[in-house]
């Protein structure tokens, strides 16, 4: 009684503050010379339309906030690929690419050793905090390069305040960055699947500080997942989303048989609940519920210097993967990310004010449409197996070299080989490599493939080619990058979507500017998602991320 009284009061609070007018906005002359605090909102698997899509049904108070009283940077994109969650929020955070901050794929491959599917947080050497499972054993030691929260700690020598949250480790360890200390003014909190609490690791601090504990202790994953997903408003007004139980869509297999609301996540209990949790809109819930307590807990933004929060929503990428972008859910997940939106901004408001914060949201990637929904539209698209690439390359390495096993691993449109056999077969690495690229572009749904001799010797300067070098790192990544033709999915099911392509519709995201010295526009000049992190530096007035590769933006402030 008492949790929904006090939901109560917040959703009056809500109302009374969408129904009052703007205040007048303060000159730029009277605004603080920097912002108390920083927030930054990474969105997972957002798309850019996404925003139009879903618009009517918006509430004030969210996305929309943001949009009508913020500036709208609306030709943002990714300048590299692959695009997956990894590289997109150490490129955010970094200010550069993959090729500078080495963070190539969520999982990589270390060409010195051979060894491949390296997690790109994993780390031994350390142990959890608030946990003693391995999914404590975390850290950005692979990064190769300072991010925006680096900087600030290093300007006020420590004694700024960097927390990132993320239901994913990565989303939550990489935008944080590296510069821990004794003092625990950099954090990093990540979900552990097994039990529904936020954990942290050693290279952080020795235990949780005590608001994390309480936070734990009040179990919110196990409240959350004890009603079922259902619709936010009723079916019939979800007109921008393809019928429920369409062929297109996941399911919670094995817990359901048919991928339709309400989903009866209710049922499930203990473990099998908390891994569920983040493929439902409760994940963004509880992501909100803790940064709001780290806020809270850390009095971020009243300790007289500039504090950072990375705040990750990453459900919707999850829910995104399992029913694709045309389906119910990930609408509803909006609709309900919106509300956790507006949750937060008012209570950033409050507890800071508008212009002593500086909010910007953004997206890692996006998705494409379910393949087989375009080809089922005659729309051009479709699937190919890495397994059936790796099978063509073993057979063409054992015609030419005698040796089928010169193939490591063909993953994230890329071709690595085994490079300690070249010597003993008296292979040219270019040669080989041309062998390859010419045998994958026969293949169907690829246009095009690239050596790592070529973009060792050249400089591509625009299209796909372009977006391979910049996330193409010499020791991490392939011998071959392949383009996907676009609509095609490299080792997809029939159902959901994913990302990773040089296309627009993974490369075009969201940009929203919101807060201290901010002006209401827009702008459609292209922008680089790279160029984050230098203009978040400049607003503050802080050195820029030493890998930096992007530039200030013009235009954001009054």
């Amino acid at each position: 009684m008492k949790k929904l009284a006090i939901g109560a009061v917040l959703a009056a609070a809500a109302f009374i503050f969408m129904a009052q007018k703007p205040a007048p906005q303060p000159a730029s002359s009277s605004l603080p010379r920097t912002p108390k605090l920083v927030v930054g909102i990474v969105v997972d698997q957002m798309r850019y339309d996404y925003i139009y899509r879903y618009w009517d049904k918006f509430g004030n108070g969210g996305f929309k906030r943001l949009v009508n009283d913020g500036y709208f940077n609306r030709n943002t994109h990714y300048n590299y690929m692959p695009t997956e969650t990894g590289p997109g929020h150490a490129s955010i955070y970094t200010g550069t690419f993959p090729a500078v901050h080495g963070i190539v794929a969520n999982r990589m491959n270390d060409l010195n050793t051979g060894k491949n599917s390296i997690y790109c947080v994993t780390d031994s050497s350390v142990t959890g905090a608030g946990t003693s499972s391995g999914e404590g054993k975390c850290s950005p030691r692979k990064m190769l390069t300072t991010t925006i929260g680096d900087q600030l700690r290093m300007n006020t020598i420590g004694k700024s305040k960097v927390v990132g949250i993320a239901l994913k480790d990565r989303a939550a360890i990489l935008p944080a960055g590296h510069s821990a200390d004794t003092l625990n003014g950099l954090a990093a909190y990540w979900y552990e699947s097994a039990t529904g609490k936020f954990i942290s690791s050693s290279y952080y601090m020795k235990a949780l500080p005590a608001w994390a504990e309480t936070f734990n202790k009040y179990d919110f994953a196990a409240q959350y997942m004890s009603k079922p997903w259902s619709l936010l408003l009723p079916a019939a007004q979800y007109t921008e989303s393809l019928p429920d139980d369409n062929p297109y869509e996941g399911t919670f297999a094995p817990h359901e048989t048919r991928p339709v609301f309400p989903h009866p996540v209710d049922k499930l209990k203990g473990a099998d609940a908390y891994k569920a949790l983040p493929r439902t809109p409760y994940g963004s819930n509880l992501t909100k519920d803790f940064a709001l307590a780290a806020i809270k807990g850390e009095n971020l933004g009243k300790r007289g210097v500039t504090d950072l929060l990375a705040v990750s929503f990453s459900s919707p990428d999850i829910i995104g993967h399992a029913y694709g972008p045309q389906s119910m859910e990930i609408e509803d997940t909006y609709l309900r990310l919106d509300k956790d939106l507006t949750e937060l901004l008012n209570f950033i408001d409050n507890w800071v004010g508008k212009n002593n914060a500086l909010v910007f949201l953004t997206a890692d990637h996006g998705a494409v449409e379910v393949p087989q929904y375009l080809t089922d539209n005659h729309i051009p698209g479709g699937y190919f197996e890495d397994e059936v690439i790796a099978d063509t390359l073993k057979r063409l390495y054992q015609r030419h070299y005698g040796d089928s096993s010169l193939l490591l691993t063909v993953d994230n449109y890329q071709v690595f080989l085994r490079r300690s056999l070249f010597a003993k077969h008296k292979i040219d690495a270019a040669e080989i490599q041309r062998l390859t690229a010419g045998k994958i572009t026969q293949m169907r749904g690829i246009v095009g493939a690239v050596t790592a001799t070529d973009l060792l010797a050249n400089e591509f300067t625009s299209g796909p080619r372009m977006l391979i070098q910049n996330g193409w790192h010499p020791k991490r990544s392939g011998d071959v990058c392949y383009i996907p033709a676009p609509g095609w999915l490299a080792g997809w099911g029939k159902t959901g979507t994913s990302h990773g392509s040089p296309w627009s519709y993974d490369t075009h995201i969201p940009l929203l500017w919101w807060g201290w010295k901010i002006k209401p526009g827009q702008s459609d000049a292209h922008v680089n998602i790279v160029d984050i992190a230098p203009t978040v530096c400049q607003l503050i007035g802080i050195q820029m991320p030493n890998g930096t590769a992007g530039k200030p933006l013009e235009g954001l402030i009054r």
